[in-house]
């Protein structure tokens, strides 16, 4: 086949919104404009769309949008074509990778299962690939099925009684549960990865659009659904996910590697053999990072990034991004990207942006205030969000007086800020105009932008929660960014904080076998230092899989 780039049409020519799995080549081959377009760069009208690759907005000039497809084409003309079009970037053969995990015969060995830390992405994945070849995982999960963990976090936005195993941030499928389910990454992979796991979310249930769109995302009401399909998947083929239990420890003996958990519901202690454990425990696993700090694995601070949620309303940014006088037509949410590098040298940007979206508390300990954002599939909120973060370096959490803790020095360092949001929102999320924000007074009404934030929240002074330089730098970097996006900058828009968990304060090092320095243990995803998202700690976590599979078989 052919694939054919950068064919543009009219966001007028094709209503996206339409598109389905069923129907969609269907559309595709019968719109003119578009088969007008093909003909007019393969000099023929004898093809057939057999695949949409991508499809992405181009909203640089607002009287022009268009959309950009890259569409895979069948023709009894490819060979003709292609040798006439020579080094043509945009008429190429198609070349696409489809991974294949690696295949093994294990009918003569006696395996004894593989140890997983965590049910989030990477977990999930290293989970699910370890199962498909046959070695029979065990999860450790110390949260709740994602039914029941939705109860327990509904209830801590209406009342604000955390459960500390059970909320944004632990129980199954991680962080990610309660967020956008954004899948784009900067990943670069010529594996064929990426679509593996494109094609796993499709196949549990998520959205087809994830298979074309250049900025896919899953939306967290479907990305609920896909987490329970991959743990039916999972146990159908042996794999066995232990919920309401919680790592505690690990020893040798015999070499042999004995796991320690305890169980959340009688607080039963118990110990198991594995060989081998993969710690894919997410960014907010503090106790394991404290008990892990006091054991042989290398572990080193990381640099991460903090600072503050940001809200306005969707329709200001679909004006700003899309143009007035396209806003009423059938186009997706818009959203932005922003960056700023300050006077000071601090690197400043919009992180986790929410299309109509919310901003959520996100706190997973008692007396701790953290957000995030979230976005169902049709991001169809009132009000779009994203965290305005500033880097921040190990030398930082010296500098404010953590130096002693170590490797452990950057979750002190969170710790320290969100106690403060605390605080200043008096249990609640605290929330201040960016007008009051830039004089550094507590806000005392709201202005025409009502917060769209699920749990409680109140009124302070944002620049008490985070240290002067990230006050500095989101202020001058906003004043940037009004510039680039008219509005952003708007006196009545509304900040919440704090945004702490950008990424795991620490990182354990691992050789090019994705083991830690220590035998058998396998550090993975985001919580371990190794990705960034939803796609990249699926991939770490296949990776990893792959890593412990040939280390298991070789040595039995």
């Amino acid at each position: 086949m052919i694939r054919l780039n950068q064919i543009k049409i009219g966001v007028d020519c094709l209503d996206i919104k339409k598109l389905n799995k069923e129907n969609l080549l269907d559309i595709l081959n019968n719109n003119l404009e578009i088969h007008k377009k093909i003909k007019s760069v393969m000099k023929t009208s004898s093809f057939q769309i057999k695949k949409l690759v991508k499809l992405s907005l181009d909203a640089r000039d607002k009287n022009r949008l268009q959309f950009i497809l890259t569409l895979d084409i069948k023709s009894d003309s490819e060979k003709s074509i292609l040798s006439k079009e020579g080094n043509n970037n945009n008429i190429m053969s198609t070349n696409d990778i489809i991974y294949q995990h690696p295949v093994y015969d294990l009918s003569s060995k006696n395996i004894i299962s593989p140890i997983i830390i965590g049910a989030g992405p990477a977990g999930y994945f290293a989970g699910l690939y370890l199962a498909r070849m046959g070695f029979k995982p065990i999860i450790i999960e110390r949260g709740k099925p994602v039914d029941e963990r939705i109860k327990d976090v509904e209830n801590f936005w209406n009342n604000n009684k955390i459960n500390p195993e059970s909320n944004v941030s632990f129980g199954e499928g991680g962080a990610g549960t309660f967020s956008d389910g954004k899948l784009n990454t900067g990943v670069k992979d010529k594996t064929g990865r990426i679509r593996a796991v494109i094609d796993d979310f499709i196949s549990f249930g998520a959205p087809f659009d994830i298979s074309y769109l250049s900025k896919p995302h899953i939306g967290t009401n479907e990305l609920r659904n896909v987490m329970k399909n991959m743990r039916y998947e999972i146990e159908k083929l042996g794999g066995r996910i232990m919920f309401n239990t919680r790592f505690v420890g690990f020893s040798y003996n015999d070499n042999k590697l004995l796991i320690r958990y305890i169980s959340n519901i009688n607080n039963e202690e118990k110990f198991i053999e594995t060989s081998a454990l993969i710690l894919a425990t997410g960014h907010s696993a503090r106790d394991t990072f404290k008990y892990l700090s006091n054991t042989k694995i290398n572990m080193e601070p990381k640099p991460f990034a903090i600072g503050l949620r940001i809200e306005h309303p969707s329709m200001l940014i679909n004006k700003a991004q899309l143009g007035e006088q396209n806003i009423d037509k059938n186009l997706p949410a818009a959203d932005y990207k922003m960056t700023y590098h300050t006077s000071d040298g601090r690197n400043v940007y919009s992180f986790c942006m929410c299309p109509g979206g919310y901003v959520v508390n996100a706190s997973s300990d008692d007396n701790q205030s953290v957000v995030n954002g979230m976005s169902n599939h049709a991001r169809d909120g009132r009000n779009s969000n994203s965290a305005i973060v500033c880097n921040v370096t190990p030398e930082d959490y010296i500098n404010e007086g953590f130096g002693e803790y170590g490797v452990l020095s950057g979750v002190e360092f969170q710790k320290k800020f969100e106690k403060a949001a605390f605080k200043e929102g008096k249990g609640a999320i605290p929330v201040q105009l960016f007008k009051d924000y830039k004089e550094n007074r507590v806000s005392v009404s709201l202005g025409e932008i009502k917060p769209d934030i699920k749990g409680k929240y109140s009124l302070g002074n944002l620049n008490n929660c985070l240290p002067a330089y990230v006050n500095n730098a989101i202020i001058e970097a906003i004043a940037d960014y009004d510039h680039k996006l008219k509005g952003f900058g708007d006196d009545n828009a509304v900040l919440s904080g704090v945004e702490t968990r950008t990424s795991s304060p620490v990182k354990l090092p691992r050789d090019e076998n994705y083991m830690s320095n220590l035998n058998g243990i396998f550090p993975c995803g985001e919580g371990a230092g190794y990705a960034g998202g939803i796609t990249s700690a699926a991939i770490d976590g296949i990776k990893v899989a792959e890593a412990v599979a040939e280390y298991i078989y070789n040595r039995n």
